[in-house]
């Protein structure tokens, strides 16, 4: 259970401290490796229409690609991270964002079913838990509803599986964890998962899409 154990280092402080030393160059490092998948992500969410949650919504990247049929409310913990989306929200004149809250994803202060569509691009593998921020989703989003993930999933063998677990001892200094295997988040009776595809850039990261069920 080597990935359990790798949870039960990492808490809210550890993610409050990454992030806050991550936001003032977010954009100009991570930012540009995530963006083709931001778009990726945004252009999915636009096939539907109503509510959106953006979970862990960071600098706001995703934002200014939202279509005018969704109403957006973004959630991050970090509220240095926020500082930047709400920036980047009035450069863009992005009128369908009706807001952005500091808020921990694996306790959302939002009713039962409240949204049609929830997002949540490169966040999993940042919280503390990673199953209880999945029932969150499943939670918040109505039934028939859509689940839009992103996330890195490490692999067992390989150079690649070397290196990730070679990083993984290194999770609370980075803020995120590079093992991190997909089983991890099937585990919501509530999703059913509908389709998997890669994201650029090289499919080092994956998409998945899910249905709420009733």
């Amino acid at each position: 259970m080597q990935n359990q154990s790798q949870l039960e280092k990492m808490d809210e402080n550890d993610v409050r401290a990454a992030y806050r030393r991550w936001a003032p160059v977010y954009d100009a490092t991570f930012g540009r490796l995530v963006k083709a998948g931001m778009r990726q992500a945004t252009k999915q969410a636009n096939n539907y229409s109503g509510k959106l949650l953006d979970v862990g919504v960071g600098t706001g990247l995703a934002l200014p690609h939202y279509g005018p049929q969704l109403s957006v409310t973004g959630v991050d913990l970090s509220g240095e991270m926020l500082e930047r989306a709400k920036t980047r929200v009035k450069k863009a004149r992005s009128a369908n964002i009706e807001a952005l809250l500091e808020m921990d994803a694996s306790h959302l202060k939002f009713a039962d079913e409240t949204f049609d569509i929830v997002m949540a691009t490169y966040v999993l593998t940042v919280v503390p838990d990673p199953v209880k921020v999945v029932e969150e989703l499943a939670r918040v989003t109505k039934p028939g509803g859509t689940v839009i993930i992103v996330n890195h999933f490490s692999v067992e063998n390989g150079l690649r599986g070397a290196i990730e677990k070679g990083f993984a001892k290194h999770a609370t200094k980075l803020g995120w964890r590079p093992e991190f295997p997909l089983d991890t988040l099937l585990v919501c009776e509530r999703l059913r998962l509908v389709s998997i595809r890669p994201v650029k850039p090289l499919g080092f990261f994956t998409l998945l899409e899910f249905k709420r069920m009733a």
